[in-house]
């Protein structure tokens, strides 16, 4: 309360007339017209204390009321006294009459009447349009500073553009068009509610402008979505002379950043230094925010280093950089010093923290963040709801994830978005699907994120069919050209084969994605379509398209899927000018690129390129030296991963186990399945068909049947290796048998299940059952036959001497024949010697591998079983003039874990003075039970008598009889030859196995030879 002592007019108190009440409000308005401001009334600055003692009554002193103070800024309206007003306004305050509707009326008169709308909007909270309409109806001319406050004032209010223009006319009626006092409010106000054109008329429009207006136009220009006319803007003032602000840089520099155009960022920069503004804070949250986004996250820290002054903006931030690029510690330390400046983080950075959290599975630090996001009041807030939803998926278990979901109230299509992803991860599809159709029910409408969400669970756990059905609501809800959405389609059905579908949605694509893209080329080349992988690789390079990392890698390993070294070397130089040279996906591909290729050296030498090698690196190694053929190397390869400690992995193993079985290394074999049972993935189904394979091809049947017999799981693979092993061995009644077993089981036969089947019977000699089965492809299985099950019919009719029928049959094929027919049928001639039939087959297998030594041989041999001997050397001598060279025969041996290698009359083995000796004795011990030397069948009389006898023993004898020397009497001997072995050989072996009571076991290019008693599992039909 104010005391309003008897000395309230200058002058001994006098008494109110006490007629009435209603004649006080009179009596004082009178006494207050006439008087000055100056001098019209005293207030005692001194406060009474005892004003609330009731009963102290003091005759001489009266307390103001609400009437009393509303007659006083009557009387101040009147006289226009604003310095007495503002007294009197701090005193009501003190009073606590501040809330009282009519004084607030009062006050704000008496501010409106002197002028002082920005006082009276921003102390009073009355409306500044009401305000100036009482202003102009009471004939109160406004000037320049009045509007400016005005428009200062409107910017925080709800304006729309009618009513603004309204105001603009009457600053223009005014006379205030054109200054910039009035202007420069007007032109921020315009583009803080969007109307960025008419903004840019009034700038446009004015003759004189200051730095304030440019800021203005640039500001709002830059808030507006007009970043590259900003920035321009910026330069145009920067060449008028116009003495930039700190708040202009801040805006310019925003503008780069929204554009990522940083490169000029970086320039204005340099001027910030130049100008002297690098010290202000604002400045330096706009570039620690610029320098964020391009991930120069080394120069954001160091400008916030440097700041003198951090703020909340400052710390949010950086956080917010560091989190997004996956620095989650760096991002949760500059949370603890942000918290020990005691600044608060915005729900932006909040989120940033939470994010970064469940990336590192920080989840007791997230837990203290929910805390405050709850008593900030944040959790309402979409992106914090959906970030802690995120944290609880990736750091706590589903349920408690589901949990949270559950309590949210808003309707976020976020949080629905998040919880299908982690069900997702788990291949959860019912869950998944439960989820889908549930946030429809409860009218949430899935959106772009929503689909790619639920279509990979479809594709991760195969189920197609449902993925078709999301895709047609993706068409009916209007996202079938969403880019996003495309890309993880065309994912889908890439992975599952349905390439032409694919294919035809990249296809309607009008933007130019390179996830898309790299996806449908992935995609070939996971099927192993790698001429089509390459065709989509150069035309996205030919739509201007850049290739990511992925594009690349598969773009290299469908190089390495046809040994495309030329164009394997072009798309690694590509890789490196896009600055891919250091990327792990990359390395791999090209390691397994030249690997696969044969060149050993630049294969090691793009994997030690590679800083942090993982198990894919090495086994691109491994996988590709055994599927050059470089057996040996890969084998290496898998025994310094030992040594390094590296973990092998079920696709090492299968590759180790492959370059084992090829190198006929049964021992190595064997160790590399003790460390797959040691690490139990001996139960896996494809470590029990390569241990299959492995035994197969290393003689070791028995081992093979019975890996095959434990399997709990058999598929499709598991037969075809077992059936394609007792083809291998002979075992013809075996394999036709496990044939009709494999149909019984319900698992269908494939195209290496014909394969098998038709070359038993061709080893077997049956014919017409082998017919039956080819029948049965087309008719039963709906298989079209390929190349290699027509080669394995014209064997099947070859064997049996039917050369006439076998080319008849050749002729009536659908498809062109391929060398491989004609071989098969060159090789038979050579058995039944018959020089018409194999003549027209050396005639196309020439044309078809003019630099194969193959053909030449097989016809030279066919000419000299059939007496021929001027064609054998005509033979001889055009593949002597075409630089073509025979490959050399060569056999191998493993004794004690060493593989020993002969050729043709080889002398360059250590003990070969030993192993020539002992095989005069094994001749010997043979010509008596019968054996008769058949070395001459290639030679003509003459070549008979001049040819030295010791270069004629083929490398299987050496082979063999170096084993008998070294091995103990109870260990088979196995022997590998890379071509075909000779009668006389095969006749050699036979009675061998019979004088030394040993099992012989030769592995040639065609199939197993088991030897043993005298006799041969082949039962010479070879």
């Amino acid at each position: 309360m104010i005391l309003l002592r008897a000395s309230f007019f200058n002058t001994p108190f006098q008494s109110f007339p006490l007629k009435s009440s209603t004649n006080l409000p009179k009596y004082l308005c009178r006494k207050l017209t006439g008087l000055r401001s100056a001098a019209s009334f005293f207030i005692n600055e001194e406060e009474d204390e005892g004003v609330n003692n009731n009963n102290n009554n003091n005759s001489g002193q009266i307390y103001a009321n609400h009437q009393t103070y509303c007659w006083l800024l009557e009387g101040y309206l009147s006289s226009g006294s604003l310095t007495d007003a503002k007294k009197l306004h701090g005193r009501i305050l003190k009073a606590g009459f501040d809330r009282d509707n009519a004084i607030r009326s009062r006050l704000a008169e008496v501010y409106v009447a002197q002028g002082d709308l920005g006082y009276a909007c921003q102390g009073l909270g009355v409306s500044v349009l009401g305000l100036l309409s009482k202003m102009l109806a009471d004939n109160v001319d406004p000037d320049e500073v009045t509007f400016a406050n005005v428009l200062r004032a409107l910017s925080g209010d709800r304006i729309d553009y009618h009513e603004l223009k309204q105001i603009h006319a009457k600053i223009v009626r005014h006379g205030f068009g054109t200054n910039y006092v009035v202007c420069n409010p007007l032109i921020d106000l315009y583009a803080k509610k969007g109307f960025i054109d008419t903004a840019r008329n009034v700038f446009q429009g004015l003759t004189m402008r200051d730095n304030v207006t440019w800021v203005a136009m640039i500001s709002g220009l830059s808030q507006n979505g007009h970043e590259e006319e900003s920035i321009l803007l910026f330069c145009k003032m920067h060449d008028s002379g116009i003495l930039p602000t700190p708040y202009v840089f801040s805006s310019v520099i925003s503008s780069c950043t929204k554009i990522s155009s940083f490169k000029v960022g970086e320039q204005l920069h340099a001027l910030i230094h130049k100008w002297g503004m690098s010290s202000e804070t604002f400045v330096c949250n706009a570039l620690v925010t610029l320098y964020s986004r391009c991930g120069d996250l080394v120069s954001a820290e160091q400008i916030f280093s440097k700041m003198e002054h951090r703020d909340g903006v400052s710390y949010n931030t950086l956080i917010s950089g560091l989190a997004q690029k996956g620095l989650s510690e760096k991002a949760l330390q500059l949370y603890e010093s942000m918290q020990s400046d005691m600044l608060k983080p915005d729900s932006v950075t909040v989120a940033s923290l939470l994010s970064a959290c469940a990336s590192i599975g920080a989840f007791s630090k997230g837990l203290q963040l929910h805390s405050y996001a709850i008593k900030a009041g944040m959790c309402a807030d979409i992106i914090i709801e959906g970030s802690l939803l995120d944290l609880y998926v990736k750091c706590s278990d589903v349920k408690t994830a589901h949990d949270f979901f559950l309590t949210t109230e808003t309707e976020n299509v976020v949080l629905w978005n998040v919880m299908l992803v982690a069900y997702g991860q788990l291949g959860d599809l019912n869950e998944s699907l439960k989820i889908f159709s549930q946030m429809q029910i409860n009218g949430m409408r899935p959106n772009q994120y929503t689909y790619p969400s639920i279509l990979r669970t479809c594709t991760v756990v195969g189920a197609l069919d449902l993925g078709e059905q999301i895709h047609s609501q993706v068409v009916k809800t209007g996202f079938q050209l969403n880019v996003y959405v495309c890309s993880v389609l065309i994912d889908m059905y890439s992975k599952h084969g349905d390439l032409y579908t694919a294919q035809k949605i990249l296809s309607r694509l009008n933007e130019k994605d390179v996830v898309s893209w790299t996806a449908m080329i992935a995609g070939y080349a996971q099927h192993d379509l790698f001429n089509e992988a390459l065709k989509t690789f150069e035309e996205m390079i030919h739509k201007g398209i850049q290739s990511d990392n992925i594009g690349f890698s598969s773009a290299l390993s469908a190089c390495a899927g046809i040994q495309a070294i030329h164009q394997g070397r072009q798309i690694h130089a590509q890789s490196v000018v896009c600055g891919y040279s250091s990327d792990l996906s990359i390395g791999n591909a090209l390691v397994c690129l030249y690997a696969r290729c044969g060149l050993i050296t630049e294969a090691y030498l793009a994997f030690e390129k590679i800083h942090v090698k993982d198990n894919v690196s090495w086994n691109a190694l491994v996988s590709g030296f055994a599927q050059s053929g470089n057996y040996e190397e890969s084998l290496k390869v898998f025994s310094k991963m030992n040594e390094f400690g590296v973990e092998a992995n079920l696709f090492t193993y299968g590759s180790a186990v492959s370059a084992a079985a090829n190198t006929t290394n049964i021992t190595q074999g064997k160790q590399i399945h003790g460390r797959m049972i040691k690490t139990g993935y001996n139960l896996e189904p494809e470590a029990s068909n390569v241990l299959i394979t492995l035994y197969s091809k290393c003689g070791s049947l028995d081992d093979a049947k019975s890996e095959f017999l434990e399997m709990t799981d058999k598929n499709q693979i598991s037969w075809n290796a077992m059936i394609t092993g007792y083809s291998q061995h002979g075992c013809g009644d075996e394999a036709i048998k496990l044939f009709e077993e494999m149909k019984q089981s319900g698992c269908t036969p494939n195209y290496v299940t014909f394969v098998g089947v038709l070359t038993t019977c061709s080893h077997v000699r049956l014919v017409d059952k082998g017919l039956e089965y080819f029948k049965s492809m087309s008719q039963d299985y709906g298989l079209v036959p390929r190349a290699e099950h027509y080669a394995c019919v014209v064997d099947i009719l070859g064997r049996a001497g039917l050369l006439t029928r076998a080319l008849e049959f050749i002729k009536s094929m659908p498809i062109e024949p391929d060398s491989m027919v004609w071989r098969t049928l060159l090789s038979a001639c050579i058995v039944h010697k018959n020089k018409e039939v194999g003549e027209i087959s050396a005639k196309h297998l020439l044309e078809l591998e003019p630099e194969d030594s193959a053909t030449y041989v097989l016809l030279s041999n066919m000419y000299a079983v059939s007496g021929k001997w001027d064609d054998r050397n005509r033979t001889r001598k055009l593949m002597k003039n075409r630089g073509v060279k025979k490959v050399p025969g060569q056999s191998w041996i493993e004794i004690k874990n060493t593989v020993h290698a002969f050729f043709v009359g080889d002398r360059l083995h250590p003990l070969a003075d030993e192993i020539y000796e002992y095989l005069d004795v094994i001749n010997k011990r043979a010509a008596e039970i019968g054996y008769v030397q058949d070395r001459y069948s290639l030679l003509n009389d003459l070549e008979q008598e001049q040819k030295d006898p010791s270069t004629c023993i083929h490398s299987e004898k050496l082979a063999i009889t170096f084993g008998l020397l070294t091995l103990s009497n109870n260990i088979p001997l196995r022997v590998m030859k890379n071509l075909r072995v000779c009668n006389d050989c095969h006749n050699w072996i036979k009675f061998v196995s019979k004088i030394c009571n040993r099992e012989i076991i030769v592995r040639d290019s065609y199939r197993f030879h088991h030897f043993g008693g005298g006799i041969c599992s082949c039962k010479d039909h070879w």
